[in-house]
């Protein structure tokens, strides 16, 4: 090899730990905000007042926006430039933070996570396409694993952070912590990425505006569904203007030239199965995972921090799942990684619904923990991989738009139906009625999961051939000449 191929392969080399780094620390900041508040939720009641419905609101405001914003975010980054526009979106991101950090009350709180959810859905389909353009296809699946990684590490230990933070400093820090982590990514993202545009300039303000208030309509109704009675008038009506508005962004996504969301890209079928599995696995796990860190502290009398510390089982293990369902998705296709995870999420939220009563013993809850923990690490690396293999190069931003639109669309309902079967079972005034309430919705968490595995394990495998993947040509619909990377 003469020097300057050397030189060449130091550089590319460099371009790609970077980008790596980059992107993972961006995706574990917009990740760790879906439940870092979880363990704060107390204190904030206490410090600004409030009802169920308003804690609701304060996790929800955030993975909604961060949903129904997500398609639009990845069309801004195609049209105004994709390194620009994920510099923009960790500035907004960054301001939210500080500003929800200095809300002096609940709406302002709750309108700082609704803008701290504007920046994340700029921000996180972006990682996806600038580490997808800075990283060599034969090595994709590896640097996928570490964002997987990191994504699925701040899910699982934004309730021990949030915790740990609440209980030794106050619960502002979980957000102050988000601003010299911003300030510092951004300066990053300019000197270290590489610019890069779609195919497409114009933007699809129609269907924007049909998907976020189709969306809005279903999970307001879902959160007021219980306060206003589910066959009120607000409820219904709220219920069926968003399905309808979703069906007609569907039909006008048909016929639109520029569509942000390419309806053809569902033809393919593993992007249509793993897009399905991922808005049940979501589904079931958030809603899990905000009703168990309540019951850590209510029921099991732990504090915010112990409460954290006692998830750690379930924290550890997608650090060590993750990279290596990335190199294994390689090998033996992502669909068969993916089903597994899946379905041991499931076995392990059932094993929570038989564990969880008012007289906790935390040794029974070790297995659901441990696994639990294993499927989410081999569900994030592999799905990512999946997505960005079904799809042209030039369509990765918004397949993997559209994909993380789905997952928060998932958690965002999660959230919201778990709570509902919670509080139509249960309530917060004893450790039993809590129980009550838990398990049952912890039963409706784990079915979601399982048909989530089901549907994943309809996913073909590939063989690897001459160094390609045959997985995106199992399909003669496939959208993909070619495919993408695996």
């Amino acid at each position: 090899m003469s020097h300057q191929q050397q030189h060449r392969h130091r550089r590319r080399r460099g371009t790609t730990i970077w980008a790596v780094t980059i992107t993972s620390a961006a995706g574990f900041m917009t990740a760790l905000d879906n439940l870092v508040v979880t363990t704060a939720l107390p204190s904030i009641r206490d410090d600004l007042g409030g009802g169920l419905e308003d804690l609701e609101w304060t996790v929800s405001a955030y993975t909604l926006t961060f949903a129904v914003l997500l398609l639009f975010g990845a069309s801004l980054g195609d049209r105004f430039g994709r390194r620009r526009l994920f510099g923009i979106g960790l500035g907004v991101f960054t301001a939210a933070s500080a500003a929800a950090a200095l809300a002096p009350g609940m709406n302002e709180l709750i309108a700082a996570r609704a803008v701290q959810g504007v920046g994340a859905a700029i921000v996180t389909p972006l990682t996806l396409t600038l580490l997808s353009a800075a990283v060599p296809a034969q090595r994709r699946g590896v640097a996928l694993g570490v964002w997987g990684a990191a994504s699925g590490v701040a899910v699982a230990t934004g309730p021990l952070i949030g915790g740990t933070l609440t209980e030794h400093i106050s619960w502002q820090w979980i957000f102050w912590v988000n601003v010299p982590i911003g300030l510092a990514l951004i300066p990053l993202a300019w000197f270290r990425l590489e610019e890069s545009y779609g195919p497409h300039p114009r933007l699809d303000l129609p269907g924007t505006v049909l998907a976020s208030t189709g969306l809005f309509g279903i999970v307001y109704a879902l959160i007021r569904g219980n306060a206003d009675g589910w066959t009120s008038a607000r409820v219904m009506g709220s219920l069926c203007a968003g399905a309808v508005l979703l069906v007609a962004f569907v039909a006008y996504e048909l016929r639109a030239k520029h569509p942000m969301l390419p309806m053809r890209l569902f033809r393919h079928r593993s992007f249509s199965a793993i897009n399905a599995a991922s808005v049940l696995m979501f589904l079931g796990m958030f809603g899990s995972i905000f009703l168990l860190t309540q019951y850590l502290q209510l029921v099991g009398g732990y504090s915010p921090m112990e409460a954290g510390v006692r998830m750690l089982p379930w924290t550890a293990m997608p650090m060590i799942a993750g990279p290596l369902a990335g190199a294994l998705s390689d090998r033996v296709g992502g669909g068969p990684v993916v089903a597994t995870g899946m379905a041991l999420n499931a076995v392990g939220l059932g094993l929570w619904a038989l564990a969880v009563e008012p007289h906790m013993t935390y040794s029974h809850l070790l297995p659901a923990l441990i696994v639990c923990g294993i499927g989410m690490g081999m569900v994030f690396a592999p799905t990512a991989n999946l997505v960005l293999s079904t799809v042209r190069p030039e369509e990765q931003g918004m397949a993997s738009g559209a994909n993380n639109a789905i997952r928060e669309v998932g958690g965002a309902i999660g959230v919201a139906a778990l709570a509902a079967v919670f509080s139509a079972q249960g309530s917060y005034e004893s450790a039993s009625l809590f129980v009550d309430g838990l398990t049952p919705a912890l039963w409706v968490g784990a079915s979601a999961v399982a048909i989530a595995a089901a549907l994943a394990f309809t996913i073909p495998g590939h063989r690897k051939a001459g160094g390609r993947a045959s997985e995106s040509q199992t399909s003669t619909d496939s959208p993909a000449t070619t495919p993408a990377a695996v």
